[in-house]
């Protein structure tokens, strides 16, 4: 029998700004479950008006460590760019969400991920988190 992983995806905001907003997707902020091997795939939401969106997704395993960088990727005027460093994980963004698919999933898997909205309005940068 093999062991169930455990996913968290949940909401954590930070830097306010009116109109900019980030959030899981509705069904998964108890998180999710699924066998080794598997491919899972997250989601998150964001609401901006600005054009030129990077999405970040993180990884935290412990409290006694930070979260830990798995990727980037543009959204709008950004599209096309990206670093994901590590090739099993892939990242769909569109205008409104982001999604990252963990592909062979293994119990090293088990964490809670974050997905992270920075935007680059009236040519400042700012930045909002979610824990997905």
């Amino acid at each position: 029998m093999e062991p169930w992983l455990w996913i968290l995806l949940a909401a954590l905001c930070f830097e306010t700004t009116w109109g900019q907003k980030i959030s899981p997707v509705p069904g998964m902020k108890n998180g999710i479950s699924s066998r080794e091997g598997e491919d899972v795939t997250l989601r998150c939401n964001y609401e901006t008006s600005d054009s030129y969106v990077y999405l970040y997704w993180y990884k935290h395993q412990s409290d006694y460590e930070a979260p830990q960088f798995i990727l980037w990727k543009g959204a709008r005027s950004y599209t096309g760019q990206e670093n994901i460093p590590d090739k099993r994980y892939r990242c769909n963004t569109g205008q409104q969400e982001s999604e990252l698919t963990i592909t062979d999933v293994t119990l090293a898997d088990s964490a809670v991920y974050y997905c992270a909205l920075e935007f680059h309005g009236d040519t400042k940068r700012q930045r909002r988190c979610t824990k997905t």
